[in-house]
C-alpha cells in the first residue's frame, strides 16, 4: 500500500507512474474521499475540544448555565453525526487505497509490455542435439512418468500426475534446493499451512484485486495459498520486530494453488500452467537501505540453482509495463528447455520496498528507543517445480528417449543416474 500522505502531496508523481505501470488506480476518489475524512475530523476535534473546555467551566459554575448545557447536547450529537459518517469515509478510501499498485523504483526501464522487458545476462550454451528433442509432454508419458489423462479424470484440466521416478526426480530436487539455500545462503527453513485467513492476502497484495485467481473455502474464510510468501511474509503481520533482528532469510517449500485463465490454445498442453503445482520460495525482511542489494542477492541464489543443474539460465529485468501488481522492481530467472524451445520463468525476485510492510503493518526498530520503521519484503522462487522439471526432462534428454538426472542430483537419487524404459 502507498503512504496516503505521499498519494495527497504527490499526486502527479503517482498518476505518472500509473501511465508507465499500464495502470489505473481511483487517485481522484481517494483524494477526495482523504479531503472528506481530513473535513471530519477537524469539526469532529475542534468540537471535542470546546466540549471539554465547556465541560470544565460548567464543573465550576455554582448555578449551571441551562442554554450552556443545552448547547453541549447540541455538541454532543453532532459529534456523534460526524463519527456515524466518518467510518464510512475511513472504511471506503481504506477499500481504495489497496487498489493502488506499487511505485516503481527509479531504476526499473520504462516500457509498455513484456515485449520491452530488458535482458540482463545469459549464462551457459544451449545444448547441441543430434537428434530432434521431444517437448516433456511427450517424454513424461513415453517412460510413465506423468499421467495427464489420469490427472484430468481426478481433477479436470490443467492437473496431471507425477508417478515412480518422476515423482521421486521432483522430490530429490526440492529437498536439494532446500538443502542449497539453508546450507550455502543461510536461510532458516520454515513450513507454513498451505491456508491462511484472507487478512494475509490482503497483507501480500494478492487481495482485493487478484481474487479471482486465488481458491477458497468461504465458510472459514480460509484460501489456499498462490505461493509460500503469503503465509510466511505474515508470520510477522502486526509486529514490530526489535533492534538488530534484520535481514531475516527464510525458505519454504509448499504447494502452491492458483487458477489459470490463459486464453484458449495457449499453455494447455504439459506441465507448464496448473492449478497445482510444488515450489520452493525465498523470503526476506530487510532495512530500506540494504533491500536494493538483497534483490540483487535473491536473484544470484535464483540463478545458483540454474547453475548447478547445468542448465542454460538467463536473467530479465522487468519494464514498468509488465512489473507486477505490489513489486518496485522484479527479475525472472528463465530456463531454456529445447523440446518446446522456450525460455521458462523458473524464478521472480521481486523487491516490494514497504508497500506490503503497510498492509501487513510490519515494522522494526532500528535501535533501541528509536521510533519504528516500515521494513521492506522481498521474494524469490528458488525454484519453481514443474518448470525446472521441463528444463532438466527437455535438456537432459537422450536420443533413446531415456533421461540423464543431473550430477547434483544423484544423491538424492540414491545414485541413480538415469531415467529410462526400464528402470
Amino acid at each position: 500500500m502507498l503512504d496516503l500522505k505521499f498519494i495527497r502531496e504527490h499526486p502527479d508523481e503517482v498518476r505518472e507512474a500509473l501511465v508507465k505501470l499500464n495502470d489505473t488506480a481511483p487517485i481522484d476518489e481517494i483524494l477526495s474521499l482523504d479531503t472528506q475524512r481530513r473535513e471530519l475530523l477537524a469539526e469532529a476535534d475542534a468540537l471535542k475540544h470546546r466540549r471539554n473546555v465547556v465541560s470544565k467551566e460548567i464543573g465550576r459554575m455554582k448555578e449551571k448555565d441551562q442554554a450552556l448545557i443545552a448547547e453541549m447536547r447540541q455538541v454532543g450529537d453532532r459529534i456523534k453525526e460526524l463519527d456515524s459518517n466518518l467510518g464510512p469515509v475511513k472504511e471506503e478510501l481504506q477499500r481504495l487505497l489497496l487498489l493502488v499498485p506499487n511505485m516503481p523504483d527509479p531504476s526499473v526501464p520504462v516500457g509498455r509490455d513484456e515485449s520491452e522487458n530488458v535482458l540482463v545476462r545469459t549464462v551457459g550454451e544451449l545444448r547441441q542435439f543430434d537428434f530432434e528433442p521431444l517437448p516433456h509432454w511427450d517424454l513424461g508419458p513415453m517412460l510413465d512418468i506423468i499421467d495427464f489423462e489420469r490427472g484430468v479424470k481426478i481433477s479436470g484440466t490443467r492437473f496431471y500426475v507425477l508417478k515412480g521416478l518422476g515423482a521421486r526426480l521432483q522430490r530429490a530436487a526440492i529437498t536439494w534446493m532446500m538443502d542449497v539455500h539453508i546450507k550455502e545462503y543461510g536461510y532458516t527453513e520454515v513450513y507454513p499451512p498451505f491456508l491462511v485467513h484472507g487478512k494475509c492476502l490482503v497483507g501480500t497484495g494478492n487481495l482485493p484485486k487478484f481474487a479471482d485467481n486465488l481458491y477458497r473455502y468461504e465458510p472459514d474464510d480460509l484460501w489456499m495459498i498462490p505461493t509460500a510468501e503469503v503465509p510466511v511474509t505474515n508470520l510477522y503481520r502486526d509486529e514490530i520486530l526489535p533492534p538488530g533482528s534484520l535481514p531475516i532469510k527464510y525458505v519454504s517449500y509448499t504447494a502452491c494453488f492458483r487458477r489459470e485463465h490463459m486464453s484458449a490454445g495457449r499453455d494447455t498442453r504439459g506441465i507448464k500452467r496448473g492449478h497445482q503445482f510444488d515450489k520452493v520460495e525465498m523470503v526476506r525482511f530487510v532495512e530500506p537501505e540494504t533491500s536494493a542489494d538483497h534483490l540483487e542477492g535473491l536473484v544470484r541464489n535464483a540463478e545458483r540453482i540454474a547453475e548447478l543443474l547445468e542448465i542454460p539460465h538467463r536473467v530479465v529485468e522487468m519494464c514498468t509495463g509488465d512489473l507486477a501488481f505490489s513489486a518496485m522492481k522484479k527479475y525472472d530467472v528463465e530456463m531454456w528447455a529445447p523440446g518446446i524451445e522456450e525460455w521458462l520463468e523458473v524464478s521472480s525476485c521481486s523487491n516490494f520496498g514497504d508497500f506490503q510492510a503497510r498492509r501487513a503493518n510490519i515494522r522494526y526498530r532500528p535501535e533501541q528507543g528509536a521510533k519504528p520503521r516500515f521494513v521492506h519484503t522481498m521474494n524469490g522462487s528458488g525454484l519453481g517445480l514443474p518448470r525446472v522439471m521441463i528444463a532438466i526432462m527437455e535438456n537432459y534428454q537422450q536420443a533413446d528417449g531415456s533421461i540423464a538426472i543431473p550430477k547434483v542430483l544423484h544423491p538424492y537419487m540414491d545414485g541413480l543416474e538415469l531415467i529410462s524404459s526400464v528402470a
